[in-house]
């Protein structure tokens, strides 16, 4: 059972990315993920998918980083963590465009990037940027096979509804030629999507939900004739864990396991709700050595 870590934190600069990066990395867990919103637009009415009100549990006016440039700095500072995005809203990037990041910090990082994707819940964002929210599973759909030819092929193309190129040249590519897409979401089509065009799943909600999610997958791929075995399983912590609840992390950990993940991940938050370098960084060794440990 591996454990990874969000960076969150009311207190974002580049000694935060630092602290959290290089600790992971010593003490041993197994990723490092970063979220993305391009913005937040005020006073929106969409729903939010993780809570039972739809009510966005986050404060708008906190730093949303770009995901990739903090993980390509994450890169510099570490040797072993993989560096993971959780999530980048696949449908509002081009997939060449996203496909050169991502390949350039594969390279940099000597082969540990992951791309979590989602397909979007924020309409306002959409609408703020000019893309069509009601074709976000579409876009989504071919943003992966357009990402996987761009990585693979040399010259690339793709001719799709929504994304249309080549042949074209992109470099660098992937060190082993592909980057793993987890496919983030607990709903009938991110589970069918990851079933049919992902490396993995990775509900970000409740792990009862997350257990559906994982046995939506399991049918699509008997559908399908896929193995699910080759679909990498992730959760979430509980929520109780997030706010400073490092230490119920094991008994979240243990749940999910259960259901046949592999991985669960939390926020830094976990280890304290305020920015204290000293008893953060005990906690994280604590985890590292009595819940990791364990949890193996």
């Amino acid at each position: 059972m591996q454990v990874g870590l969000s960076i969150f934190s009311t207190t974002f600069n580049a000694e935060v990315v630092k602290f959290f990066a290089t600790r992971a990395d010593a003490f041993g867990y197994h990723s490092l993920w970063m979220p993305e919103h391009v913005a937040f637009p005020v006073g929106f009415q969409s729903r939010y998918p993780y809570t039972p009100d739809g009510s966005f549990p986050g404060d708008i006016d906190l730093d949303t980083p770009e995901p990739i440039s903090v993980l390509n700095y994450a890169a510099a500072l570490t040797s072993r963590i993989k560096l993971g995005t959780s999530i980048v809203i696949l449908p509002l990037h081009h997939p060449l465009y996203i496909g050169k990041q991502l390949a350039t910090l594969d390279v940099v990082s000597g082969g540990r990037a992951i791309l979590g994707i989602g397909s979007g819940w924020l309409k306002e964002e959409f609408d703020a940027l000019g893309i069509d929210f009601k074709t976000r599973g579409s876009r989504t759909n071919e943003a992966i096979e357009a990402l996987r030819a761009v990585w693979r092929d040399n010259p690339s193309s793709y001719h799709g509804r929504h994304f249309n190129f080549g042949p074209v040249k992109s470099f660098p590519k992937p060190v082993k030629g592909d980057i793993p897409i987890m496919i983030g979401g607990h709903s009938p089509a991110n589970a069918r999507r990851a079933a049919r065009l992902g490396d993995g799943l990775m509900p970000g909600s409740t792990i009862d939900l997350a257990a559906e999610a994982y046995a939506m997958m399991k049918e699509e791929c008997a559908r399908i004739g896929r193995n699910p075995a080759e679909i990498e399983f992730a959760c979430a912590a509980e929520k109780e864990v997030w706010m400073g609840g490092w230490h119920k992390l094991a008994d979240s950990a243990r749940r999910a396991r259960d259901i046949g993940a592999v991985r669960i991940s939390a926020p830094t938050t976990m280890f304290s709700l305020e920015w204290n370098p000293d008893a953060i960084a005990r906690a994280m060794e604590k985890v590292a050595n009595e819940v990791i440990e364990k949890i193996k």
